[in-house]
């Protein structure tokens, strides 16, 4: 959406055994999101479906985050991460976000599906939001989005080459970093 959408600084909530839904085409246009989706963000189904998924794209999401999972989704491989949201109004939310690539029968990648739990808030606070402030500052520490967006990937290659892990197991232990010893 080329519209500058607000943003309130007001978070929202959702049901601890909700799960948010959205399935997407391979460009990532919405061809379908389930009732606590669109109660969220606070979206009509008419309004959300054809559009690009980002129409709820909060802009202080590391870009970099974002092209690791499209990275990930495009070969066809599954992805967890942490998501800020933006609601309609500009009211965010916390994600943590499980996307997968759907296959066609032919055995090729026909779209994406992802499903949305209640993130820990410990596990926001204490690690995410401090890593994706860090990430944010290295990509508008240059001049131009596409070198920002090579500073933000060298902040996330740095941190898993330091602690001797993937992306994949990174997030799924933060939790646990304390014990475990990452950084």
């Amino acid at each position: 959406m080329s519209v500058e959408q607000p943003v309130t600084g007001v978070e929202r909530f959702f049901g601890e055994n909700d799960i948010i839904v959205s399935k997407t085409d391979l460009s990532g246009r919405l061809t379908y999101a389930n009732k606590i989706f669109l109660d969220i963000s606070g979206y009509k189904e008419k309004e959300v479906l054809g559009q690009p998924h980002n129409i709820i794209r909060h802009p202080y999401m590391p870009r970099s985050i974002f092209k690791l999972l499209w990275d990930h989704i495009e070969n066809g491989k599954e992805i967890f991460a942490y998501v800020n949201n933006r609601c309609k109004n500009g009211d965010h939310y916390w994600v943590y976000a499980h996307v997968t690539p759907s296959w066609n029968k032919e055995g090729k990648v026909s779209g994406f599906h992802s499903n949305r739990r209640v993130p820990d808030p410990n596990i926001l606070k204490q690690h995410v939001i401090p890593l994706y402030e860090k990430i944010r500052s290295a990509e508008k520490s240059v001049a131009n989005r596409k070198d920002g967006l090579k500073a933000g990937m060298q902040v996330i290659e740095s941190l898993l080459a330091e602690n001797g892990v993937a992306y994949d197991e990174f997030i799924a232990t933060l939790g646990q970093q304390r014990r475990r010893g990452y950084r």
